[in-house]
């Protein structure tokens, strides 16, 4: 373990619940094993599984006062959609305060709650990796890690897919960076 890693583990046990610590856990695993399996830099899957999650604890009030104090810039649908800042904020911390400096590691971080379009090979496994990890036990995950297994665009295809009914479900705002990732890779799979 590398000290990076141990010094963001120790942070995590005094930062996040014990579900939390324990789901992060999991996505740590998940991505690591998606990280062999896609030929992709283990240790900064590794990195960005920790940190994805690090702010989710954080308030409204708390997360809404962090951006502002830290000048973080948000669009109106992060403004409105609170629950979706954790990856923002994490992505700050991970750079100011752990001195991170990996563009793809930060942008695992930051995007893991929404996609984007052009997301790296790191940014599809980790948000993969958030939605498969062995605590998961919605309906159709297990659909899901088996499509895993076998191709990682359909895969992240299919979550995206999954988020954004759920969403429209619940009648919440849904990030256009969701709908972006999820036509970009529609159509590179249909072509």
């Amino acid at each position: 373990m590398s000290e990076i890693v141990k010094r963001i583990d120790e942070e995590l046990k005094k930062v996040l619940t014990y579900e939390r610590y324990i789901h992060t856990q999991g996505v740590v695993d998940a991505a690591l094993y998606l990280a062999r399996k896609y030929n992709e830099d283990s240790q900064e899957a590794e990195i960005a599984a920790l940190m994805h999650d690090y702010a989710k604890g954080f308030s409204k009030i708390e997360a809404l006062g962090f951006i502002q104090k830290h000048k973080v810039e948000i669009d109106e649908v992060l403004l409105e959609a609170h629950q979706l800042l954790h990856g923002k904020i994490a992505a700050h911390i991970a750079r100011n305060e752990f001195q991170i400096d990996n563009e793809n590691i930060l942008n695992a971080i930051e995007n893991h709650t929404t996609g984007r379009l052009n997301m790296s090979k790191l940014e599809k496994i980790i948000y993969l990796a958030d939605f498969i990890e062995i605590g998961r036990t919605y309906a159709g995950v297990d659909d899901l890690r088996i499509v895993a297994e076998e191709d990682l665009d359909k895969a992240v295809l299919q979550a995206l897919n999954n988020t954004m009914k759920y969403v429209l479900s619940i009648e919440k705002l849904l990030h256009p960076n969701t709908l972006l990732a999820r036509n970009q890779l529609l159509i590179g799979l249909t072509r």
